[in-house]
């Protein structure tokens, strides 16, 4: 199996980096030149790499192809590439539909939309992809934990959960910055919250029952430091304003 990326940034280089270290057996990586630094730093670590000369020599030299590229560029490039319908091509790329990519690619390929982010080089996330494809969802199982949607317009519902990930990590942040106002070490800070919450999302996918807000009732006692924490959130409007800013990302994909 010979697989290409058009675009090598965060995303490109976090699945390469998966893919190296899972069992999915690969002739060969080929990677667009554009984002040359990663590129370089992809080849020094993986044998395999190879740099392309340009995005029409990586389909050439692909049995898989994964658009990794924002959506103005893609809208931009794609449509003067020209593909070849042996080919399975994994679109990562937010906001261009399954029926715009088909109208870009213009031949009758394997076509799958895919959603990634940053922890899949550690092989850990879901990955949902449209529509579902048996080849797609056995490569991506073994790097991550696929998530076959029926429906494209619900896919978009996974999408603008994934425009949460660096507001996750900002939150993150300013706790962390709060217990070093509060003459915590950094290194210390960061490790407690970052422990914190992986043990927290842990215990959330086993002990969940099936619902969320068991977890919410049950973390909290009268007058205890989670219910105050609760209550001063909900009071601020923090829970309404992620409501709202997932509705407005969800707009946004929608047009």
């Amino acid at each position: 199996m010979k697989l290409g990326f058009i675009g090598t940034g965060k995303i490109a280089s976090s699945i390469i980096k998966g893919i190296n270290n899972s069992k999915i057996i690969y002739k060969s990586i080929t990677v667009s030149p554009r984002n040359k630094k990663i590129a370089n730093q992809l080849k020094k670590k993986i044998n395999k790499i190879i740099i392309a000369k340009n995005n029409q020599d990586v389909i050439n030299s692909s049995d898989w192809v994964f658009l990794s590229v924002t959506p103005s560029v893609g809208q931009k490039i794609i449509k003067d590439l020209n593909f070849k319908s042996s080919q399975v091509i994994v679109s990562l790329i937010s906001t261009i539909n399954l029926s715009n990519l088909k109208k870009m690619i213009k031949v009758k390929a394997d076509i799958v939309r895919a959603i990634q982010l940053p922890p899949i080089s550690l092989k850990k996330g879901p990955v949902p992809i449209y529509p579902p494809n048996k080849k797609v969802k056995t490569f991506f199982n073994k790097i991550g934990s696929t998530i076959e949607i029926q429906n494209e317009k619900l896919s978009v519902n996974f999408w603008a959960i994934s425009g949460m990930m660096a507001s996750y990590y900002e939150m993150l942040r300013v706790m962390s910055k709060w217990l070093v106002n509060n003459n915590i070490k950094k290194k210390d800070a960061q490790k407690y919250i970052t422990s914190l919450f992986l043990a927290l999302s842990e215990d959330a996918v086993v002990n969940s029952k099936k619902d969320l807000k068991f977890l919410v009732k049950e973390s909290q006692t009268s007058r205890g430091l989670n219910e105050q924490g609760v209550r001063e959130l909900s009071k601020a409007g923090f829970y309404k304003s992620l409501e709202k800013t997932l509705s407005s990302i969800h707009k946004r994909l929608n047009k």
